[in-house]
């Protein structure tokens, strides 16, 4: 669970409601069916023109589970598994790896190739293709993301015109229309302004933050898979990996090496 993204989201809602409460009548003011159709309806229908049925839902199950429910490995923890898989390795040979618990996939992946004996040309070839293909899964779904968050306010922009067009039209004949005409302006924009700025643009930017994050972490289980398909020592795994980690890490991580 990404704890950052809730607590985020929650802050932003006790914020605006906040803002609002203070005035009695805010429902009546701020909830405009008129605007919702025109935004939230109108946004769903061009992401959805725009794209795939495939990346539309993609996006939804990315947006609403991943941005919450995003589970990231840990680049010590996978060197520490790399070190220790490097160690059996070299010690009872590459087939006693096929005991080993592996959760993450890649790495799974590359040790059964170790395990079955595949040339190592065909493993590293294997991986980065795998590496790429999900990198540009992702991709897709960001960039289905972002384009919602840039439909959004232009959705808006055209309740906008809409409501002032509606306002102008009946200015003289009803001139009670004016408030619900103005209303339905402004509110597009507004709830145009908030899909975009609080749900769809901040999802995409932390997606790919998520992204670059997971291949660093494909890199390294990478360079860890070749290092124990050529018999390296497995003392010399730690250091060679550390360089994905932060300074920050790596310093604690030799620290600790030279403790023990």
């Amino acid at each position: 669970m990404d704890i950052a993204s809730i607590i985020g989201l929650a802050i932003f809602i006790a914020a605006v409601y906040l803002g609002l409460s203070d005035n009695p009548g805010w429902v009546d003011a701020f909830v405009n069916p008129t605007s919702f159709y025109i935004v939230i309806l109108g946004t769903v229908g061009i992401v959805l023109y725009r794209s795939t049925l495939g990346e539309f839902a993609t996006m939804w199950r990315v947006l609403f589970g991943k941005m919450f429910w995003h589970k990231r490995d840990k680049p010590e923890d996978l060197i520490d598994q790399l070190v220790e898989l490097a160690g059996i390795a070299r010690k009872d040979g590459m087939i006693a790896l096929q005991n080993a618990e592996i959760n993450n996939r890649l790495m799974a992946k590359g040790i059964s190739a170790l395990v079955d004996g595949t040339d190592p040309a065909i493993i590293k070839s294997s991986l980065e293709r795998d590496m790429y293909i999900t990198a540009k899964r992702h991709e897709t779904a960001r960039s289905t993301i972002k384009s919602a968050g840039d439909i959004a306010p232009a959705m808006g922009m055209i309740g906008t015109l809409i409501g002032l067009v509606n306002l102008l039209g009946k200015m003289n004949e009803d001139p009670e229309s004016i408030g619900p005409s103005m209303s339905t302006a402004l509110l597009t924009t507004l709830y145009g302004a908030v899909l975009a700025n609080a749900l769809f643009l901040p999802a995409a930017e932390k997606l790919e933050n998520f992204a670059n994050e997971e291949n660093r972490n494909s890199q390294l289980i990478i360079e860890g898979i070749m290092f124990i398909q050529r018999g390296g020592n497995p003392r010399l795994l730690g250091d060679l990996l550390s360089a994905f980690l932060s300074p920050k890490l790596a310093k604690k991580r030799e620290s600790e090496g030279a403790a023990s």
